[in-house]
């Protein structure tokens, strides 16, 4: 069984709701390039750290998660602690998310006491 669940957005609360403490979300495209580059790094991340890890798809130009998230690129990653966000990292333009994004979401998912 993977660790790593992706949704859509007609599942995303469902799953993230019921993730109790650290959950990282990351918001990807089918269409993205740097998203397909990214997501084996953040499962990678997955099998290495605790806590819970989604993948939201949000292909559709329409899906409610770009504005309910703020998502202006992807990859995004937010970080949940008990469905607030403690965490972001935004995909740069040309660049997508890199190694300094995932320690970030590491160090995230580790740290003992959330700070907003």
């Amino acid at each position: 069984m993977t660790k790593v669940k992706k949704v859509g957005p007609e599942a995303f609360d469902g799953e993230r709701i019921r993730a109790r403490g650290r959950v990282a979300v990351a918001f990807l495209a089918d269409w993205c390039p740097f998203c397909g580059a990214f997501e084996p790094e953040f499962r990678r991340l997955a099998a290495a750290v605790q806590g819970g890890f989604l993948l939201a798809d949000v292909s559709a130009d329409d899906s409610p998660l770009w504005d309910r998230f703020r998502v202006e690129i992807v990859p995004t990653v937010i970080v949940f602690h008990d469905g607030a966000p403690i965490y972001r990292a935004d995909g740069v333009p040309g660049r997508g998310l890199g190694a300094e994004a995932l320690d970030g979401v590491r160090h995230a998912m580790l740290r003992s006491t959330p700070t907003p």
